[in-house]
Parts: C-alpha cells; sequence; structure tokens
C-alpha cells in the first residue's frame, strides 16, 4: 500500500504541476521519490541514468536511438521503453520525454517491471546487487555480451561513485549478481584491423562490402559522437533497422575501442557515399552539448587509433584530412560540436601531447605488502611477470603503490588486474588525496587486463603511498593489487 500511495502521489504532482515539478524538484529528490515508488534502490537508479546520458535530459530532443530523458526511454521499429513507461505509469508520452521527473519516474517503472519478471521479491529488491538481470535487460542490447557490458558499467559506477548536475552518489560496495549472465563472456574478440580494440560485427544490413584501398582510396578520418552511450552504440549498429554504421566506437571513461565495420568495407557514417567510400569513421561515446563525456582518456585513445590509420593508408595528419562530421559536403549534423577540443585531439595524434607527466608503478617497484598477501602468475591478463592476492578480511592490511608526484594537482588514476571469476567483486582501491583518503570499489571479476579509470583525484607533490589495495570488504573472492598508473591533468 506504501508503494501504492507514493505512486499516486508523484501522478499527481506531475498530473497538476508539471512545470513547477520540473523546475523546482532537485536530481536527488526525484531519483529518491521515483525509486520509493517503485521500490528500486535510488543509487542504481541513477547510476543507469548516467551510464546513459550523464543525467542530462537534452531538452527532450531524441538520441541517435531514439532515446528519450535521462532515463533513455527508447522508441524505435524494435524497441519501446518509452511506450512501456507510458503504459506503466498512466502519463502521456510526449510528459515522459520532456519532463525530467516524470522520465526518471518511467524508467523506474519500467526497471521495477522487469525485476517483477525476474521474480524479485520484496527482500531481494532492497540488494541493489540482485538488480543486475533487471538492469541488463532495461538496456536492450543485441547479445548477451553487449547486455553484459550494459550492466557491467552500471555498477562499475556504482562501486566509483559520480558527481552531476549538483547530484552526488557515493562509491559503495556492491556485488553484482550477475545470475544468467555469469557465464557470457567479456566483449574480448580481437580487431581484426588495429590491436588494441575489440571487435563486435555492425549488421550487414547497415554497411557495404568493398576491397578497400584496391576498390577506393582511403584518405579521410571522420569524428563522430555517438548522441548515446556506447553499449548502446554497438547495440544500434548492430541492429538492421539502423541503416548507419561507423568502422569504430571508442568509450568515454577509459577509452575502449570496439571496432563494428572492417576498413576494407564501407561504413555509412557520413551522410555522403562519396565521402563514406573515401573514409574511416569513428564514433565517440557522449553528446554534443554536455563537454563531460570528452575525457582525456577518450581522447588520447581516439588519436593512437587515428595515427595508426593515417600510418597505414599514408593520410596527411592535418584538420584537413581528419575531420568533423560537420565539415562532410551536405551534412546536416553538428558533430563533434563546440565542445570537441580539435586542439588537443590533433596534438595528441601529431604526437606534440605537451609532455604530460604520466607514471607507472606494478607490484615489483614501488610497492609494499604484508606477507599475508600471496604472489601468482596465474592469469594472462596480469601487468608485468605476476600480481598480487589476498583474502577478503575485517582489517585493511592495505596493499601500497607509492610515486613520486612531480606537483600538487589533479591526476587521473588508473588501475589494472586482472579478472576471473574468483576474484572480487568489490575490491577497494584507496586513493590518499590531499584532503584525505577516499575509497572506490571494482569489480575485478571482470573488465580486466586493461587500464580503468578510477577518477580525478587532488595529490599532493612528492614521494608517498598513493594507490592502496585494501583486503576489508564485504565482496567475495581474492582481492588483487597488480599495477596503477598516475597521470597529471
Amino acid at each position: 500500500m506504501a508503494r501504492l500511495a507514493a505512486f499516486v502521489a508523484l501522478l499527481l504532482i506531475f498530473a497538476g504541476q508539471p512545470a513547477l515539478a520540473a523546475r523546482t524538484a532537485p536530481l536527488r529528490a526525484a531519483f529518491d521519490q521515483a525509486a520509493a515508488a517503485q521500490d528500486v534502490p535510488a543509487d542504481l537508479l541513477a547510476a543507469l541514468a548516467y551510464a546513459e546520458t550523464h543525467l542530462d535530459g537534452h531538452d527532450g530532443k531524441p538520441s541517435a536511438s531514439g532515446g528519450y530523458g535521462v532515463m533513455h526511454l527508447v522508441t524505435n521499429p524494435t524497441t519501446h521503453t518509452l511506450e512501456k513507461a507510458a503504459e506503466l505509469t498512466g502519463l502521456p508520452v510526449d510528459r515522459l520525454q520532456t519532463d525530467t521527473a516524470a522520465n526518471i519516474l518511467g524508467g523506474a517503472a519500467v526497471l521495477r517491471s522487469l525485476a517483477d519478471e525476474l521474480g524479485l521479491d520484496e527482500s531481494a529488491r532492497k540488494d541493489a546487487g540482485r538488480w543486475y538481470q533487471a538492469v541488463a535487460k532495461y538496456g536492450n542490447a543485441s547479445s548477451p555480451e553487449l547486455a553484459r557490458l550494459y550492466a557491467d558499467t552500471v555498477y562499475e559506477l556504482l562501486g566509483l561513485g559520480f558527481k552531476a548536475r549538483g547530484m552526488k552518489v557515493a562509491p559503495r560496495e556492491v556485488t553484482a549478481d550477475r545470475g544468467s549472465f555469469a557465464a557470457t563472456r567479456d566483449l574480448l574478440a580481437a580487431s581484426p584491423d588495429y590491436p588494441n580494440a575489440s571487435w563486435v560485427a555492425a549488421s550487414s544490413s547497415n554497411y557495404t562490402a568493398s576491397s578497400r584501398p584496391s576498390s577506393y582510396a582511403i584518405d579521410r578520418v571522420v569524428i563522430h559522437v555517438t548522441q548515446g552511450s556506447y553499449a548502446g552504440t554497438i547495440s544500434w549498429f548492430q541492429n538492421p533497422s539502423a541503416q548507419v554504421s561507423a568502422h569504430y566506437v571508442v568509450r568515454s571513461s577509459d577509452g575502449a575501442i570496439t571496432q563494428m565495420v572492417r576498413e576494407k568495407d564501407i561504413a555509412w557514417h557520413a551522410g555522403n557515399w562519396t565521402y563514406n567510400t573515401r573514409s574511416i569513421g569513428i564514433e565517440h561515446e557522449g553528446y554534443v552539448n554536455d563537454a563531460s563525456w570528452f575525457t582525456d582518456a577518450m581522447y588520447r585513445s581516439s588519436a593512437a587509433l587515428t595515427k595508426a590509420i593515417c600510418d597505414k593508408y599514408g593520410i596527411p595528419k592535418d584538420r584537413s584530412h581528419i575531420i568533423g562530421h560537420f565539415e562532410v559536403p551536405g551534412a546536416d549534423h553538428t558533430d563533434p560540436g563546440p565542445n570537441w577540443n580539435w586542439t588537443t585531439y590533433m596534438n595528441y595524434v601529431t604526437g606534440g601531447g605537451g609532455g604530460t607527466w604520466s607514471t607507472t608503478v606494478d607490484n615489483s617497484g614501488a610497492f609494499t605488502a604484508s606477507a599475508n598477501w600471496g604472489t601468482s602468475a596465474y592469469s594472462g591478463q596480469r601487468y608485468g611477470a605476476d600480481y598480487r592476492f589476498a583474502n577478503p578480511v575485517a582489517a585493511s592490511d592495505p596493499a601500497w603503490f607509492r610515486a613520486n608526484l612531480p606537483s600538487a594537482g589533479t591526476y587521473r588514476v588508473e588501475v589494472w588486474h586482472p579478472a576471473d571469476p574468483g576474484y572480487n567483486s568489490s575490491a577497494p582501491y584507496i586513493v590518499a588525496t590531499s584532503s584525505g583518503n577516499q575509497t572506490v570499489y571494482v569489480d575485478q571479476r571482470s573488465g580486466g587486463g586493461s587500464w580503468k579509470s578510477i577518477g580525478n583525484f587532488s595529490l599532493n607533490a612528492g614521494d608517498q603511498n598513493i594507490v592502496g589495495v585494501s583486503r576489508w570488504t564485504a565482496g567475495t573472492g581474492y582481492v588483487i593489487a597488480d599495477a596503477v598508473r598516475l597521470t597529471r591533468l
């Protein structure tokens, strides 16, 4: 009855004062109220929204795949979560598209309906980790692998925490119960054209098979912004109804790359057949009107890809040959938009990155750990010759990585760990910031063998313990300490 009463109260607010509700209710309150009405964990609901949109409703305009609002309620030929939200809440579609509080309520209702289909009872719903399969289904992914990628992204945000638009979600321990997705592999198929990328094939309905550069010379790289999330874009390019694709997609948080069309083939990305035949298209996760998506990790990773493409095909590394979608003749798109930093990007492409300071420390360097930490070379995803491991206990007993920072300032902290189902579901990483220790939590069961950003932190200058891996966690499995990388921003 309490859930029904809260739900009815929200409907009355939306029906009677829609503009007032949208203007005066802070995002935190909107998430809390929708979560209470639908008995959904509030921070989980917010993390899902952040993964989709960084909590930006984009003034009611749709994403590339037809998603609306901060909860990315979708309407396209194959997905109808927007209409489902309208059915569940009784709210009109146009309200769900444009009113942020209504949109959040609609997303909460859809997520709750998926949990109900999975049989989550009242007790299970209180554990954020038990919602994993419902989150995976919310993304309407085109494959189990993409569904897992989508859900893992949401749960990683819960572990790391995030801040956006005046709202903060603190890092928290959570063990994702993957259920039927536990046996689903990560996206580990190797790219056929670029060694630092994964491979997920786009639908053959979304590109033209060819034999470039024999059939057409390749002399351009076109930079795009997805107007959607990384997992959502990959899934959309696999949808035959999309009628669009790109050769590569780059993730915002860590610069991970997925190739979807072979370079020899013609992706449908430029909206101009001549430019499609002569170019490689690179999509970047995010939205043109929100600079928060364009991270240094994304710029560096994409620039390395562009440099490799230019070297392979003899393309000059200049702005006449590395262009934005908006510069394609006849284009009706504005991407990558005014928030894209062309100076930074081109400096990285040409190798003039300005000498940014960075250091990597592994467990064979400036590293200390007690005798409780064992040494293993079991996983081929390790950084260097081996890594350290320990059982979780109710005591910190941290392993510390030490570095000599040249100056006080903001640093990106990245971690490297092998992944295994037997490793920890919520490993605590302690960062010794200038304002005190901050802890974030990383699921070490997946996403191994690559650098993973755990955030940007204000650090003091000098030789000191910077990043620790604690054993004090409610997560299950061995806690792993392998390597960290610090980069001054």
